[in-house]
């Protein structure tokens, strides 16, 4: 109860003692005979009785049993303040008043003794303990810096907490401003006063602002305060002071800092499936906010790509494992060692007895001041040493990086312009960012053995090297796709026939990854097979139709299970005719490119559906080339892209190859046109081959029709005799004579008519007859009374290669020998 005192203030107005203010507090006053003088408003209200009733009376008739008042006062020394306890008081009512009762002596100015009583009533008993424990707790206990400032801006009081923290030293503050007693540098003062013009002149709290500066203690730190500043208001409602709270905000600040660089860490790191960039990353998250020069040395396997070792990552009798410098970082303006250039070995981290080595084996960072990384390096690498006190590195931190239990590196983190060093917070910081960063390096460390092993594994499937040939010169690329779809099912031939005959074949299965590609090995191998057998290629897709079909029977859900679905193109080109025999199966149309003016045509081929999906039949497409043409291959991996349909994409085709050279070099156009037309990171892989034909000149072949009669081997043996005269093949007479001698015979005995006798110089000298039968031959051993039987297998051991095609109107045996050496095999050289 704050009532304030008396209401009559001539019945206090020749007191010399301090009353108090509070108009709720219940006083009485008494003369020195123990009559009341004067009641409050608060004793009035607790009494229940005005102070005119009471004015006059003992103060023995207040209290509900009677006693002796002069004699409880008596108690009292002059001056001093006694606590009464317990009382009670006789309300108007007549209930009775439990309060507690505390007096003190006053005096008037005429020197008469007079006692102020004060009672409180228990709830009022309360107020007061909880007011003097609330000023005890802010002003005593409290942790909270408290600072009050009149209008002025000058200190009126400041609590223990802020004594405590000695910023003032031991000046005394009160009656002074801020700007009079902080030490240089504490805090933006003008900012302060600022603030502190805006609460007075608005009336309105400015609550938790961030305030920063630095402390006398510390001064090379950034110290953060959250600070409030409140108004205090007095009766009428007007500010007459001003309360300043701070809290000290600086450790969760820099937890703040670091949970923030933790994050961004997260998302900086590991962007790349690439080892350097990754390392790379790291650095550049801790430079400069962590540290002022950072670099990562990875151990030699790492950084070439190979496993880590999961055992001890050194052997102290043969030595550590050397460690190479993948990544390197410096804040601008700060200098550091340049010792050892990118890529090369750190020959101090590789010792078996460095820092590097021992934090590795033991998998714990090492921390160390400048002092001691200069002791370090003094024995081993003087002109290091040197570097370290002169670029005042002072606080040098190295962090082991580990994944799945095995080492791969070491980071380490230099502070040389910040005077602050490490702290063991920042040592933690450290060893989570770098475990971060260690699980994304071997991340890309895996993912680029594994993209290795893949490409390896595909392009073993391809081709290794094209054949040389007289009728085609060839030249194929692929591809990969970019990203996790690096594994594809593209693939390109180029198979020499029989007859001085050349298959192209480019295909792709659908889909990727490892099924795409075991899928492709086997089709490629499939159309090898096929194509030896000599089909044509409306026959040669429709086997391999058929083997699709029963792949997905077979596997299911398998490897080759996806088989369904791939495109081909199979092309046949015959030198002698210039004939160029196509068929395909769902696959893009080849393209041709005229060897006289350049003119790009995409051929309008009969198209059949992709490979195991059933469909109508395929049918073969023909189209005579002129030498130096060049016949365009390609998947649509080349042509096609995300965003656009394929008719731009063959639009896009035709730029490319138009203007271009077909009579230049083949590899240099091939590149230009797969740089043209692929992107930097292809979303599929692609496969291009171009051919350029060359078709065999008259004199470089010769056919004759023989009678089928067992005389006509002479003839034939006599007209392959002059032929190789005049080819200049005479080395070649006895053996050509023995193979043409037995073609033919097992043409006119076993075969019927037409018989043609064929020799085709080439690469090779070839030697064909044809019939009209399509019994096939076979090669069997004769016995020693067999009269027959032994002409193919003499055939066999004469020729380099032998077989036999079946067409619409029979068959032809063929065999091949190799030119003699020194004989030229080029095309147009007799």
């Amino acid at each position: 109860m704050h009532d304030g005192l008396f209401r009559d203030a001539s019945d206090a107005s020749g007191l010399s003692g301090e009353p108090g203010d509070e108009t709720s507090e219940a006083y009485a006053l008494l003369d020195v005979h123990g009559v009341v003088i004067g009641l409050s408003p608060g004793a009035e209200s607790l009494l229940g009785r005005t102070a005119e009733e009471v004015r006059g009376r003992r103060g023995a008739d207040l209290l509900y049993t009677r006693s002796d008042t002069a004699g409880l006062v008596g108690r009292c020394e002059p001056g001093a303040v006694v606590d009464l306890g317990r009382a009670v008081l006789r309300h108007s009512s007549g209930q009775p008043v439990e309060v507690t009762l505390q007096v003190r002596p006053m005096a008037t100015t005429g020197g008469d003794q007079q006692w102020l009583i004060l009672a409180r009533d228990s709830a009022g008993r309360r107020r007061h303990e909880l007011g003097e424990a609330l000023l005890r707790g802010l002003f005593t206990e409290s942790p909270v810096v408290i600072d009050v400032f009149d209008t002025e801006l000058r200190f009126l009081a400041q609590n223990d907490a802020q004594r405590r923290t000695g910023t003032f030293g031991s000046q005394e503050c009160t009656g002074r401003t801020m700007a009079e007693v902080a030490p240089p540098g504490l805090l933006d003062l003008e900012a302060f006063e600022a603030r502190q013009r805006h609460v007075l002149e608005t009336g309105e709290a400015l609550i938790a602002t961030e305030v920063r500066g630095r402390t006398p203690d510390d001064p090379d730190r950034e110290h953060v305060w959250s600070e409030s500043i409140l108004p205090l208001r007095g009766r009428s409602g007007e500010v007459i002071a001003l309360a300043h709270a701070v809290v000290d905000a600086t450790e969760r600040d820099r937890a703040k800092e670091r949970l923030a660089l933790v994050n961004d860490a997260s998302t900086r790191i590991g962007t790349t499936l690439n080892v350097l960039a990754t390392a790379q990353e790291l650095v550049d998250v801790a430079v400069p906010r962590f540290a002022d020069h950072a670099y990562v040395n990875l151990l030699d396997p790492v950084f070439g790509g190979e496993e880590p070792s999961h055992g001890p990552p050194y052997d102290p009798v043969r030595g550590a494992v050397p460690q190479r410098r993948a990544a390197s970082s410096v804040a601008p303006g700060a200098r550091s060692e340049a010792m050892v250039p990118m890529g090369e070995v750190d020959q101090f981290a590789s010792g078996p007895a460095s820092p590097f080595a021992l934090s590795l084996a033991s998998g714990e960072p090492a921390l160390m001041t400048g002092a001691e990384l200069v002791a370090e390096f003094s024995s081993a690498d003087a002109g290091r040493a040197a570097l370290v006190s002169e670029y005042g590195v002072h606080s040098w931190l190295l962090v082991p990086l580990f994944a799945r239990g095995a080492a791969l590196g070491t980071a380490v983190f230099v502070r040389s312009e910040r005077a602050h060093p490490f702290e063991a917070d920042d040592v933690l910081l450290a060893e989570e960012i770098v475990g971060r960063a260690a699980v994304c390096i071997d991340n890309a460390s895996r993912y680029t053995r594994e993209r290795t092993t893949a490409l390896a594994l595909q392009r073993s499937l391809l081709p290794q090297r094209l054949p040389e040939l007289g009728a085609v010169e060839a030249v194929g690329r692929y591809v990969p796709a970019s990203g996790h779809s690096v594994l594809g099912g593209a693939w390109f031939d180029v198979i020499p026939l029989s007859g001085a005959r050349v298959a192209l074949v480019v295909g792709d299965v659908v889909g990727h990854g490892l099924h795409s590609v075991v899928t492709m090995g086997r089709l490629r191998t499939a159309v090898r097979t096929l194509a030896d057998l000599d089909l044509p290629p409306e026959d040669l897709l429709s086997r391999l139709n058929d083997l699709v079909g029963r792949l997905q029977d077979e596997h299911g859900h398998g490897l080759t299970a996806g088989a369904a679905g791939t495109t081909c193109v199979y092309a046949v080109f015959d030198p002698v005719s210039r004939v160029c025999v196509l068929a395909r199966a769902g696959h893009p149309a080849p393209a041709r490119v005229s060897a006289r003016d350049g003119r790009v045509e995409v051929l309008d081929l009969p198209v059949g559906s992709a490979l195991g999906r059933g469909g109508l039949p395929f049918e073969n497409g023909e189209l005579t080339l002129a030498d130096g043409e060049l016949l365009v291959l390609y998947t649509d991996g080349l042509v096609r892209s995300q965003d656009q349909p394929l008719d731009a994409g063959l639009d896009r085709l035709r730029t490319a190859l138009s203007g271009l050279r077909p009579d230049g070099s083949l590899d240099a156009v091939c590149d230009e046109v797969m740089g043209r037309l692929l992107p930097t990171r292809p979303h599929d892989d692609a496969a291009l081959l171009m051919a350029r034909v060359r078709g065999l000149d008259p004199d470089h072949h010769a056919s004759w029709e023989l009678a089928s009669e067992p005389e006509v081997v002479g003839r034939a043996r006599g007209l392959a005799t002059r032929k190789l005269a005049e080819w200049g093949l005479e080395e070649l007479e006895f053996t050509t004579e023995l193979v043409v001698s037995e073609l033919v015979t097992n043409a006119v005995r076993y075969g019927s008519p037409p018989i043609r006798l064929r020799l085709i110089r080439d690469r090779e000298l070839i030697c064909e007859v044809s019939d009209g039968s399509s019994t096939s031959p076979h090669v069997r051993r004769a016995l020693e009374t067999d009269e027959g039987g032994r002409g193919l297998f003499m055939v066999a051991q004469l020729a380099q290669l032998w077989g036999t095609r079946y067409h619409a109107r029979g068959k032809t045996i063929w065999a091949e020998q190799p030119l003699p050496d020194g004989v030229s095999s080029l095309r147009g050289t007799p």
